[in-house]
């Protein structure tokens, strides 16, 4: 894998290409209970987002309509914390939440928590993208993996649209924010139940989005074998 896991005491889903599909994960003997329970960051038994999750669902059929009602909540209604300069820096989803505001990680433990409350399976994944137009410097992304029934783990990036970002859920075809374009980028294949480390820490060790955006987290990249 591209990515240093010694610190962690799980190991994720890796995804060897765009989508795994039902038969292929049931080849995998694929544990969902990690991508459904709640924990500190991504607190699905939170009372507010219980109920947010409850009335994003009221009425919709299958847990593909249900997921594009979250995903569609999230990207649209929680400000992206840079793209708005919006404080106060949050990491949990239920922080994310009652502030209405996140950097695309905050925004996507939200957006697994909605979706696990729901009852239906949901990790974060990465990219590592350059900062600006090209880089050094670099950082993670944070977007998510749903897995629906109809078509497996599905991603989606729930950062926010603005000119120049059209992300959209339409399974099984992926639109995300990004592109990866340098040979310096990557789109990091593991679906993780949890947040990265560097990924807490950058959200959690500084007061502002200013100082976020000054110390964003990136990875140490492996060597990719041909």
């Amino acid at each position: 894998m591209f990515l240093r896991k010694e610190t962690l005491d799980f190991v994720p889903l890796r995804l060897e290409s765009r989508i795994i599909f039902s038969h292929d994960l049931d080849a995998m003997s694929t544990d969902f209970s990690i991508y459904l329970a709640s924990s500190t960051y991504i607190d699905s038994d939170h009372p507010a987002v219980r109920a947010r999750a409850a009335a994003l669902a009221a009425g919709a059929v299958g847990d593909a309509a249900i997921a594009a009602r979250c995903f569609a909540f999230v990207r649209d209604e929680i400000a992206h914390s840079w793209d708005f300069r919006r404080n106060p820096v949050t990491c949990r989803a239920s922080d994310a939440l009652q502030h209405g505001t996140g950097y695309c990680y905050a925004k996507s433990h939200l957006l697994a928590a909605l979706l696990r409350a729901n009852g239906i399976p949901a990790g974060l994944c990465y990219q590592r993208l350059a900062v600006g137009e090209i880089g050094p410097p670099f950082c993670l992304h944070g977007l998510n993996a749903v897995y629906l029934q109809d078509f497996g783990w599905y991603r989606i990036d729930a950062r926010g649209n603005k000119p120049g970002v059209a992300a959209a859920f339409t399974p099984p075809r992926e639109q995300l924010a990004f592109p990866v374009l340098a040979p310096e980028e990557r789109d990091l294949p593991e679906i993780w139940a949890e947040p990265l480390p560097q990924v807490i820490a950058s959200l959690t060790g500084h007061a502002t989005v200013q100082d976020v955006a000054a110390h964003l987290p990136d990875i140490e990249l492996l060597p990719q074998h041909k």
